[in-house]
């Protein structure tokens, strides 16, 4: 087949410049015309048996709180699914369901300076989950996920904490997103 296109190419365009630039040509509109539509979210659901999501508040059951924490976290995973999904969320029901309470918030020296005092924090959080796949139940879990970010101690906790709960919420998110739809 590709001897008799280029014999049949050398026979129409003898001495002419087309024949140059035609493989260039076909090989450029070839390229155009094909494409390959790649979703690099993870997301890996059968679309057919599942279509809604409940995703619950979580509570702070920690003995240590900061506020803000619990809204920032149950904003950030609903958000994870709207963005990352075609999952409906909806308030009981659902095909997907996921549940759980912030269990521990807590803040730990890292390390000590050559004085003898702590040069560096760590403040984690860890989240319980109870995830339930009404499509496929094997998929069912109870799980706990943690994050945690270090500052150094010359730091207050007020200066810095909003900021790193956030990469910390942002983290177990994306570890329950992983868990529960992006079987790879």
């Amino acid at each position: 087949m590709k001897i008799w296109i280029y014999y049949e190419m050398k026979r129409h365009c003898a001495g002419k410049n087309l024949c140059r630039v035609l493989p260039f040509y076909l090989f450029t509109f070839l390229l155009l015309s094909c494409s390959v539509s790649y979703k690099f979210n993870g997301a890996s659901i059968d679309y057919t048996k599942t279509k809604t999501i409940q995703i619950n508040d979580f509570p702070i059951r920690s003995s240590y709180v900061w506020g803000p924490m619990g809204p920032m976290f149950n904003n950030e995973l609903k958000d994870m699914y709207s963005r990352n999904t075609r999952l409906s969320q909806v308030k009981r029901n659902g095909d997907m369901k996921i549940e759980g309470e912030i269990t521990q918030y807590q803040q730990r020296n890292k390390s000590v300076s050559s004085e003898g005092f702590s040069a560096m924090t760590e403040l984690s959080i860890t989240v319980n989950v109870r995830f339930t796949n009404n499509a496929n139940h094997a998929e069912d879990f109870e799980k706990s996920f943690s994050a945690s970010q270090s500052y150094e101690t010359t730091q207050s906790l007020q200066a810095v904490q909003e900021e790193l709960v956030t990469l910390m919420i942002k983290d177990i998110c994306d570890q329950i997103f992983n868990a529960t739809v992006a079987n790879w």
